[in-house]
């Protein structure tokens, strides 16, 4: 399968919108999974991104998002007009839609490869790297006390541009999403980090993840607030001159 559009839809929301918000994630995900030219589609929970990790505790309830893979752009155009993005507009203080091409997947995600086989290809401007996995619960605790080092490191990480964490479900179905200057620096943070690589090579040995995935995009267009995303580039960085709104 051919790797598709790739489109991630954030929302910033009012506290006292929060109990319409939980059912909308009750009802929304088999909706989301209908709409025409949808291959795979996942609504998610995000974390603040400000604390030590990505767990229970960094939670942000005013935040929540869409991933979703489309067949085509024309498809992907018509989401704003689908019921369940203009239920979500109602409620939306903020909102923003980054437009993402695959360029490297590995792992599964609730059994499938949602973004094919990509091809890959030089890319000079920002990208974005997906984790996502599946804990198993007798390995829980370990996992998360390794987890504060790498996210300390992570904040400091030179080309970082946002960082959160998202999940299908407070406990065990957790992944991270953060946005990089250039593919150089993402590259340092996960190769050249010492607490990200000491965490790289524990996760055979421990057995953290029942199901795993790891994924990179070529940032295109984003559109509306990036605020939403935590977005902090610096005057005079790639995406500033192409002029993100």
């Amino acid at each position: 399968m051919n790797p598709g559009l790739v489109t991630l839809h954030v929302w910033r929301v009012p506290r006292r919108t929060v109990p319409g918000v939980l059912g909308r994630m009750a009802t929304h995900p088999a909706r989301l999974r209908r709409l025409p030219g949808v291959r795979f589609a996942k609504l998610l929970g995000t974390g603040t991104g400000t604390g030590t990790g990505f767990g229970p505790g960094d939670a942000d309830l005013t935040r929540w998002a869409a991933l979703v893979v489309w067949d085509s752009p024309a498809d992907a155009a018509g989401f704003d007009a689908s019921p369940v993005a203009r239920s979500w507009a109602r409620i939306a203080g903020a909102a923003v839609r980054v437009d993402l091409r695959p360029l490297t997947s590995r792992g599964r995600w609730s059994g499938r490869e949602p973004f094919g086989a990509p091809s890959g290809g030089r890319v000079t401007g920002p990208v974005l790297a997906l984790t996502r996995a599946r804990l198993r619960a007798r390995r829980a605790a370990t996992f998360w006390r390794a987890i504060p080092p790498v996210a300390a490191e992570l904040h400091t990480a030179p080309g970082l541009l946002a960082r959160f964490g998202v999940g299908e479900a407070p406990l065990g179905w957790q992944g991270t999403v953060s946005v990089w200057r250039d593919p150089a620096d993402l590259v340092a943070f996960a190769y050249r980090s010492p607490e990200h690589r000491a965490a790289i090579t524990r996760t055979p040995s421990e057995g953290w993840y029942a199901e795993e995935l790891f994924a990179r995009f070529a940032v295109g267009d984003v559109v509306g607030d990036r605020t939403v995303l935590g977005w902090a580039a610096a005057e005079g960085d790639p995406e500033t001159s192409r002029g993100y709104a």
